[in-house]
């Protein structure tokens, strides 16, 4: 083989190599698992993926992530390109990785949302003092109203470390937290008002079974966010943008395509979730940029 034809071979191989990623223009969307288990969940959010997909030209590739830490670390790994991740969750993929929200999501057509700690209307307790040595639950380290401003609200009480402050500690899915105060096997937990409601409506709990101590102040809704490197992209994070915004009225000529109570997406940005990254920084879950 002369040296003109090697060189030949070589670049048709360095071509064929790149095509699979050239040809694979794929978005891989990640969500949260809102549902109670991956396979409802993957369900109630296909239809949104499909219609992203046909909005954008482009395959969508839909990931339910067990858990909002391993969701914002998906994100800023480059495991996921687009994302719907609760605000801390989002906070993290942001300040890892420079996420950028993009939309946040409307329900029952409100912007905002509440951290909520609830316990058994039969257990004694009755403000959040009373939760000294008890049995309770957090979510998982990511999660915006499971852990970051619970903790944030211990913390204003002088109670910088609640590990102490209570007798057991578990962190679990918000789900599982409700379930579990509601059959006496947990003092207390910390949830959000959209999932406590849902989870009543659907009939997965008693409203009599569990009451609410604790509301937090309005919290930002569920950030829609891109990858860094998507984020570059401009012309396509413009046409992300519009479809989330349209959503909410393909959602009233197509029920289904949103999960219930979700009426749409509202442009946003970073500014949006300062009040959930001031959290983070008082808490010191958050480091302050060099």
């Amino acid at each position: 083989m002369s040296l003109s034809t090697l060189r030949r071979a070589v670049l048709v191989m360095l071509l064929a190599s790149s095509l699979p990623a050239l040809a694979d223009d794929t978005l891989r969307f990640g969500v949260g698992l809102f549902q109670p288990d991956r396979e409802k969940n993957d369900a109630t959010y296909r239809p949104l993926a499909d219609y992203l997909a046909t909005k954008l030209g482009r395959k969508v590739q839909l990931r339910t992530v067990d858990s909002w830490e391993g969701l914002a670390k998906s994100l800023a790994s480059g495991e996921t390109d687009i994302a719907l991740l609760g605000p801390w969750g989002y906070v993290l993929a942001n300040r890892n990785a420079g996420a950028q929200a993009v939309a946040t999501i409307l329900y029952d057509g409100k912007p905002t949302y509440h951290a909520l700690i609830v316990t058994r209307p039969d257990s004694g307790i009755q403000t959040l003092a009373d939760l000294k040595g008890k049995h309770f639950a957090f979510g998982d380290k990511g999660s915006t109203s499971g852990y970051l401003i619970p903790t944030y609200q211990f913390l204003t009480m002088g109670i910088p470390d609640p590990e102490k402050f209570f007798g057991k500690v578990v962190y679990t899915r918000h789900q599982a937290i409700e379930t579990q105060v509601t059959r006496g096997e947990l003092d207390a937990g910390a949830d959000y008002d959209r999932n406590r409601n849902a989870m009543i409506e659907q009939g997965l709990i008693r409203a009599a079974d569990s009451k609410i101590i604790w509301t937090s102040a309005p919290l930002p809704n569920d950030a829609f966010a891109v990858s860094a490197d998507l984020a570059r992209d401009k012309a396509l994070v413009d046409r992300l943008k519009a479809a989330l915004e349209q959503a909410g009225a393909a959602a009233k000529a197509s029920p289904g395509l949103l999960p219930a109570h979700y009426t749409g997406f509202v442009a946003s940005d970073d500014a949006l979730y300062k009040p959930i990254r001031d959290a983070g920084l008082a808490t010191g879950k958050l480091q302050p940029r060099p």
